[in-house]
């Protein structure tokens, strides 16, 4: 199992930022807003779903998974109340989440339902999180002009989705989930990430007064469709997901670790969530 660290940020998020604080590119700052929108529900869902998921576990299976769960829980249970701290600010600035209610209607109608299914949203979605991640480390572009502390805090964020990766997964698999589920979730979860993501930027840029610029679109053509754009670097790892000896540890992980290596006066560790 993997040994996981919960770490505290050592940034200041009370203090306002910019309207257009990633290099005033009005498209990246609302696409990375859109983004920092979903995270405090989908990550409590996340927390709930493996929290759940390990008790459905036998006992003498469970102790396996314990300490690992416990560095996810701690990680994710941090990601959420930073993002929660970051969206306070966009929410000063007048911006509406409206992805934050679809996703808390969608895990209302999994109640009750087989803790496996939580699991595989969970795996497939931190998949996502973990090839964006690899994205936004392989290309430091995407941030440049950005405030340093909110550079800093998208970086850590991609570095231990990079972490952890795989505990969802391999918890999944430990569930006995099948295959075809698997791989069910994932066209699912791709569905309603990319068009919840678009959706959500497109009232950020509205908001921002953007939208109609022709600024904004050039922008996200380069970001999206661009010789490092994040389509073209994230297609293939994401159609690894449906390969039957697909593992997300084979996937990289060493820019994430480099990262938290290099930028280890940037947070402290903490001891694992009560």
């Amino acid at each position: 199992m993997t040994t996981l660290t919960v770490r505290r940020l050592l940034i200041d998020l009370d203090a306002p930022f910019d309207r257009r604080w990633n290099g005033g590119d009005a498209f990246r700052t609302a696409f990375f807003n859109a983004l920092s929108m979903s995270f405090p529900a989908g990550e409590q869902f996340f927390i709930d779903a493996v929290r759940a998921g390990v008790k459905d576990l036998p006992p003498e299976r469970q102790q396996g998974f314990a300490a690992e769960v416990q560095g996810f829980i701690g990680q994710e249970a941090t990601h959420r109340r930073v993002h929660a701290l970051f969206n306070d600010q966009l929410a000063q600035q007048g911006h509406v989440n409206t992805w934050e209610r679809r996703i808390l209607r969608r895990m209302r109608l999994l109640a009750g339902a087989d803790p496996r299914h939580a699991v595989g949203i969970t795996a497939a979605t931190e998949h996502f999180t973990a090839i964006f991640a690899e994205h936004l480390l392989a290309t430091p572009e995407v941030l440049a002009g950005a405030e340093p502390r909110l550079c800093t805090l998208w970086q850590w964020h991609a570095a231990e989705e990079s972490e952890h990766r795989s505990t969802a997964f391999d918890l999944y698999r430990e569930l006995g989930g099948n295959e075809r589920w698997r791989r069910r979730w994932m066209r699912v979860v791709t569905l309603f990430f990319v068009a919840d993501l678009l959706r959500q930027t497109v009232r950020n840029l509205w908001r921002d007064g953007s939208l109609a610029q022709w600024s904004t679109w050039r922008s996200a053509v380069v970001y999206l469709f661009g010789s490092d754009g994040l389509v073209r670097r994230t297609w293939q790892p994401w159609r690894a997901y449906f390969r039957a000896d697909f593992h997300p540890a084979r996937q990289g992980g060493e820019r994430g670790a480099r990262w938290l290596l290099a930028n280890a006066a940037q947070v402290v560790a903490v001891g694992p969530p009560a």
